[in-house]
């Protein structure tokens, strides 16, 4: 009866340590991002990953993470994509949802916010990016 009730007292541990973990990849991902560091991005996604826009006017676009990764290696200028609080977690086995508002800033000055929708399998290697569906916003931002 002991080792059981010590096995269900871990339960939580190991469910707070996914979250932290699936958190973990969406930062790197961001961090990836503030160096213009193409494979730092690629290291946190799924080969086939996929990102989906809605930008405050109502337009949409797509792109595969890879191609997102090039875009941002290439960017000129300190960029630096912060949730602005903590975001959000629910996990089902080996799937993770991290949903959280978000501040971008562009060479030191607010450019935009939103929501991050980020979806993640976990894999052999860790938590890993499937897609990333994001509003861009540039009224009604809180603090700007």
């Amino acid at each position: 009866m002991r080792h059981l009730l010590l096995l269900l007292a871990a339960v939580p541990l190991f469910a707070q340590s996914d979250e932290t973990d699936a958190v973990g990849a969406v930062q790197k991902l961001f961090d990836g991002m503030a160096a213009h560091n193409a494979a730092m991005i690629r290291s946190v996604v799924l080969a086939d990953a996929k990102l989906y826009a809605i930008r405050d006017t109502g337009a949409t676009s797509s792109s595969s993470l890879d191609d997102f990764a090039t875009r941002i290696a290439g960017i000129k200028g300190e960029i630096l994509e912060k949730f602005t609080a903590n975001p959000k977690v629910l996990i089902r086995a080996n799937m993770a949802q991290v949903w959280g508002e978000y501040d971008f800033i562009r060479d030191g000055k607010f450019d935009h916010c939103g929501v991050d929708s980020v979806s993640l399998f976990k894999t052999e290697t860790g938590w890993k990016v499937a897609t990333i569906a994001y509003t861009s916003e540039v009224a009604g931002c809180k603090g700007h």
